[in-house]
């Protein structure tokens, strides 16, 4: 059993109604979860502080985010990522972020202070905000903040990210760091944004050896992506030695999902979320903590969140989804309304290419595992 952190002001992070990073995404999980009998009760946080802020990014980056969420004109807003196409400026842009990082924060001070284990925040998940500049949705990095608070607090970290897109913030943020292993499992950055997470970039100084990525071909199905994960993860948190686990849990490497090309499905999920548990469980007495992320598929992501939030309170999944909500979110979904919490038959590529990316993920894992050999010994 584990909690759930939430805050209606986290529909404040919006983009607007066409930009990709919508909350309809965790409203139709939280309906979902409703409708199936299950409402989730959930702890209320408090926004991150300045000062909580500035333990990861930058003041004078700071700086012109309050000043474009309270409306002033900043000429140089780009060049620090902000007002752009991806992460358009918007009123009240600092105090949505702030309440995002302060409920991925408030679920590592309930696990440092040893009153939970599990932890799921929905919400947050923002891992391309770097030190000094927004990227890809992302305005302060949330998990970044978290894992800061962690280790300062003496807790070594081990991060997880199985988002679609590299980690690129929270790995850069804690390149040279010693106490944090980052491991990030991501469509290739040869074909999808932000175009980094490729297997030679293993930190520096001390963090050298510590930042593990596996960049996957386009179409990686399920059973290769399981594969590369058994090959690397129980190894690198066996060697590690974590005193707790942060998942970033993207929905978008789904099938269904529109700005990437992976095809998990939900099944995979269910025995990724399974698998992470049991890693927690063996690696650092249970301690984990969620945020979300990206997923794009108002059809997969709702599912996706809420299958983990069925697995983590150990509540029985169902089949068919309820009714109620399917009509009430059938226009949002242009009629194309999932009758099951697990997806049907998805299609796949043909058997010789399945067979030559599942060869060409066994051999970046390879790579990896070579590459990070030296460090390991």
């Amino acid at each position: 059993m584990g909690v759930v952190i939430h805050h209606p002001a986290y529909s404040d992070y919006a983009f607007g109604e066409d930009h990709p990073f919508s909350p309809l995404r965790v409203r139709m999980t939280l309906d979902l979860l409703a409708e199936l009998g299950h409402p989730v009760v959930s702890i209320a946080p408090e926004p991150a502080t300045r000062e909580e802020l500035l333990s990861v990014h930058a003041d004078y980056y700071v700086r012109r985010v309050e000043r474009l969420g309270a409306g002033e004109t900043v000429p140089d807003a780009s060049s620090y990522g902000l007002g752009t196409p991806d992460t358009p400026a918007f009123m009240g842009m600092d105090e949505a972020a702030r309440w995002q990082v302060g409920g991925t924060l408030h679920g590592a001070n309930l696990i440092w202070e040893g009153r939970e284990k599990r932890v799921l925040q929905l919400g947050g998940g923002l891992h391309h905000a770097q030190r000094n500049a927004a990227s890809g949705f992302c305005i302060y990095n949330d998990l970044a903040v978290a894992i800061q608070f962690l280790i300062r607090k003496g807790l070594w970290v081990a991060y997880l990210d199985i988002d679609v897109h590299h980690g690129d913030g929270v790995q850069q943020i804690f390149y040279e760091d010693k106490r944090v292993l980052t491991l990030s499992l991501h469509e290739s950055g040869k074909f999808l944004f932000p175009g980094s997470g490729e297997v030679h970039e293993l930190g520096a100084g001390a963090g050298r050896g510590l930042k593990l990525n596996l960049p996957l071909e386009p179409l990686t199905e399920g059973d290769s992506y399981r594969e590369v994960f058994e090959a690397v993860v129980p190894a690198a948190l066996r060697q590690f030695h974590p005193g707790v686990l942060v998942v970033q849990a993207g929905a978008d490497a789904h099938a269904d999902d529109p700005l990437a090309d992976l095809l998990l499905t939900t099944h995979d999920y269910e025995a990724l979320f399974r698998r992470i548990f049991d890693l927690a469980d063996t690696y650092t007495a249970g301690r984990v903590l969620f945020t979300l992320g990206g997923g794009y598929s108002l059809h997969a992501a709702p599912r996706v969140w809420a299958l983990l939030y069925l697995l983590m309170q150990d509540l029985p999944l169902p089949g068919a989804l309820p009714q109620a909500w399917r009509e009430r979110w059938a226009g949002v979904l242009g009629g194309r309304v999932p009758q099951t919490l697990h997806d049907p038959y998805l299609p796949s590529a043909s058997l010789s290419r399945r067979e030559q990316i599942r060869h060409r993920n066994r051999q970046t894992a390879e790579r990896l595992l070579e590459a990070v050999a030296p460090h390991w010994s």
